[in-house]
């Protein structure tokens, strides 16, 4: 059984020290230098956050990484995709506006924010893999097209996934709206019509013929033609053109670990998890609920399987803060080594993304904890 190196360092620091200076040190140690950046175009996987939540990743740690690759020679760009819901990330000029509002934009990262997947979600690439539940994903291209793909992930609870952290970053946050659909559902949308205006947008781009405006001026799906591709979900601007939610978890974690694999295939990776305000919910929600535990630290590997299950180790074997979701209905001292994750979204299973993560060669579930 193969095991891989996963650096972390905690959150203390004397002064001059401080937490910008501890994290450039953890990428050095961890090995970030063993990756040519010289004229290279590195993509910085990101999560901009939904405005209104406060618990997503500072863009502070993102400088920080950018003024270090830039030293390396490399070309630097900050980057997410779109959205599959309707909200203030869903479109690129949206989305960007949701981003430099958070602090991600150039004045304070020096560095350029590119909506992977363009203006409407629409812009990607397949890539092959041959998976199990994957022919090929759908890639925002900007990220596909990049030399070299940085992850930066704030680790925290996700209602459907369990937590979110380096492989869902990759999976589901690279994928297009249309990769973003098959990830959640694998079925296609649903025409909500009391939203829809007949504007006839979705029939411009729908790539099969499937969704027509009818004479009653709503749009209708032909189930016969539709493939499932989510053309229509990524470019309606009136939240008419709907994901029907099915997928489970663990299918749900186990595309992601596939799409995941597809982001990183033939080109270096390196993966910086920060655990730190570890809400119970998604940075996608405009709102962010108490953390489940204190702030623990930051980790990094190149290997994104190893990297997830060591900061899900360190969040379980951590103390449940009182006062969050899970100790309403448990002693605090009780929860010490529980699954956090799992009391908080008990219809999750995210140790069924990083087992197929392993078996599909993206990573190793043993991993060697090195303190910095």
């Amino acid at each position: 059984m193969q095991t891989s190196e996963v650096y972390f360092t905690n959150l203390r620091v004397k002064s001059p020290q401080n937490l910008l200076k501890k994290l450039e040190h953890l990428a050095v140690k961890a090995g970030i230098e063993k990756i040519d950046f010289d004229k290279k175009l590195v993509a910085l996987k990101v999560h901009f956050g939904e405005p209104g939540n406060m618990a997503y990743l500072r863009p502070n740690y993102a400088a920080r990484i950018v003024k270090f690759l830039k030293s390396k020679g490399a070309v630097p760009f900050l980057t997410d995709c779109n959205t599959l819901y309707f909200g203030r990330r869903s479109n690129a000029p949206s989305h960007l506006e949701a981003a430099f509002e958070n602090g991600y934009n150039p004045l304070v990262t020096d560095c350029p924010v590119i909506i992977a997947d363009g203006i409407k979600g629409t812009d990607f690439r397949e890539i092959a893999v041959d998976l199990e539940l994957t022919g090929s994903a759908k890639i925002g291209s900007a990220i596909a097209d990049a030399d070299v793909i940085i992850s930066l992930s704030h680790f925290k609870g996700h209602e459907l996934t369990g937590f979110g952290g380096a492989l869902k970053n990759l999976g589901m946050g690279c994928a297009s709206v249309g990769g973003k659909l098959f990830l959640h559902s694998g079925s296609s949308p649903r025409i909500h019509e009391k939203n829809c205006t007949g504007c006839r947008v979705c029939e411009k781009y729908c790539g099969h013929d499937a969704i027509k405006v009818g004479k009653d001026k709503i749009a209708h799906i032909n189930y016969d033609k539709c493939v499932g591709c989510g053309q229509c979900v990524a470019v309606c601007q009136y939240d008419a053109s709907r994901v029907v939610w099915q997928s489970s978890s663990e299918t749900a974690c186990k595309r992601i670990s596939e799409y995941a694999y597809a982001v990183v295939k033939d080109k270096p990776a390196f993966h910086i998890n920060f655990i730190m305000n570890v809400s119970p919910d998604c940075d996608c929600w405009d709102s962010n609920d108490y953390p489940l535990v204190a702030d623990i630290g930051i980790a990094a590997s190149f290997d994104p399987v190893a990297l997830d299950h060591a900061c899900a180790d360190l969040v379980m074997a951590a103390p449940a803060l009182q006062g969050s979701r899970i100790c309403e209905s448990h002693d605090q001292g009780s929860l010490t080594g529980k699954d956090k994750f799992k009391l908080a979204h008990p219809d999750t299973f995210w140790k069924a993304g990083l087992e197929h993560g392993e078996k599909i060669g993206l990573g190793n579930m043993t991993y060697e904890l090195i303190d910095v």
